[in-house]
């Protein structure tokens, strides 16, 4: 009876401290996703796509700056990232991109600053940036052959590319998202472009109006849309399962014990580390995760470790990185993200 009572109070405390959590993080989450939706629409992907090219420092510094507002999961990047070298950008400048943008965004800098507070959020949005123009210098040491199809790219750009009638971004006609109407393909950047351009295609036909114009109606559902409901389904799930983490951890005691008893000290770092680089926990949800360790006796360097290298080291970005740019390449990423991720964790310890 007494196993039953206990089982069903863990139960309650459970939900309470998950409702607390999402209380608590939601009306940062809104306010992120609706920055989120007001950048895709209305901040020109070409203008994006213009600045990430060339040599020096000021493409790696751009790109990270970038990588750090746009409302772009992981996974999310890979595709971009994987244009910009198609089109001659560096790889300096395509790795800081791929740290930079899964690393934080408006809506886990929001969080965060909720949950953690202050000292935290300024500490993660600085140490991403200082690691993206690591991560981009030392990329750019790396000689790679250039992508096989870069002649196509230069000697036949107009046959290769099409605009996206929607946001304007140019698009590899051979990769991207296609649709037809009346007997033409229309080429989209994502999803969501071709979703827009379907329900409404009419509109979008005459090239006179490829530039993406809309009318400030359209383009507020378009905010809506993107922020609510695409990103929703994009990090949603993965944000509902680091709050059920963070209430299991907080709700546990046995969990709880563990981590103060283990964790309150250097073994923490290393798990963290370990945990970042096998698990993926997109920006947003590792917020509240890392607030149930901290809460339970973590330190707190060893949970700025699971902030940094949770989001950046996702299945999906190694694999691509391995083959696409090689093991070599692999390996640089993986030991900077280590080195780093366990240096900024001790150093934020400190202050």
């Amino acid at each position: 009876m007494k196993g039953k009572f206990s089982v069903k109070a863990m139960i309650i405390e459970f939900f309470t401290t998950f409702k607390e959590y999402l209380v608590e993080v939601l009306p940062f989450m809104i306010i992120g996703f609706a920055l989120s939706g007001l950048i895709h629409e209305f901040i020109p992907t070409r203008l994006v796509e213009r600045h990430l090219g060339g040599k020096g420092i000021k493409p790696i510094l751009y790109s990270t700056l970038v990588g750090t507002l746009l409302p772009v999961c992981c996974i999310g990047s890979l595709p971009i990232a994987l244009s910009l070298h198609q089109k001659g950008a560096r790889l300096g400048p395509v790795l800081a991109f791929l740290v930079a943008t899964p690393a934080t965004s408006i809506t886990a800098i929001l969080v965060c600053y909720g949950l953690l507070g202050l000292k935290f959020t300024l500490f993660i949005f600085f140490a991403v940036i200082l690691m993206g123009l690591i991560m981009g210098i030392m990329g750019n040491l790396i000689k790679l052959a250039p992508p096989k199809n870069m002649a196509n790219y230069v000697c036949c750009q107009e046959k290769e590319l099409a605009v996206d009638p929607i946001c304007g971004m140019n698009v590899d006609i051979n990769k991207g998202l296609k649709t037809e109407y009346q007997g033409e393909y229309y080429y989209f950047c994502s999803a969501h472009c071709q979703v827009v351009f379907e329900k409404n295609s009419e509109k979008f036909v005459n090239i006179k109006e490829y530039t993406g114009a809309k009318s400030i109606e359209g383009r507020l559902r378009s905010v809506f849309k993107y922020a609510f409901i695409d990103m929703v389904k994009e990090i949603g799930p993965e944000i509902f399962i680091g709050l059920v983490f963070a209430a299991l951890v907080s709700t546990i005691t046995l969990v709880g014990k563990f981590v103060g008893d283990h964790f309150g000290g250097g073994l923490g770092y290393l798990f963290s580390l370990g945990f970042g680089l096998i698990m993926y926990i997109c920006s947003t949800a590792s917020v509240p995760l890392v607030h149930a360790f901290i809460s339970q006796g973590m330190n707190i360097g060893a949970g700025m470790v699971l902030l940094i290298a949770g989001p950046v080291t996702s299945w999906g970005v190694l694999l691509v990185l391995r083959k696409s740019f090689g093991g070599k390449t692999l390996i640089l990423y993986l030991t900077i993200i280590s080195i780093l991720a366990l240096s900024l964790g001790y150093t934020f310890s400190l202050i």
